[in-house]
């Protein structure tokens, strides 16, 4: 089962120093994220699951909720049970009126 927080939940994680990982592409990022979350495009999760490896949690965005699930489950299966799913994503993130930085 894969853990998941809702943006409200994310929003109080990441004053502590949360890692937060974002799975769109990166036209996607450029134009809007949550700031301090690094880029790593679903398509290159292969190739970078170390970057998802830790003691703590890390928490996966998108854009709704749904690739960041994806990218979730695919970890999970490979033995990397620390993540967290965001649902609603940065779109939610943005509804909410959070911060949002733009840019690579």
């Amino acid at each position: 089962m894969i853990d998941e927080i809702s943006v409200t939940e994310l929003a109080t994680c990441l004053p502590t120093g949360a890692k937060l990982v974002d799975v769109r592409e990166p036209s996607e990022f450029v134009d809007g994220h949550v700031p301090t979350a690094q880029l790593i495009p679903l398509s290159s999760v292969l190739e970078n699951m170390e970057k998802f490896r830790s003691t703590d949690k890390v928490y996966v965005i998108c854009h709704s909720g749904a690739r960041s699930m994806r990218a979730c489950e695919f970890l999970h299966d490979a033995g990397i049970t620390n993540v967290v799913n965001v649902a609603g994503g940065t779109s939610g993130w943005i509804a909410l009126g959070n911060e949002v930085e733009t840019g690579a």
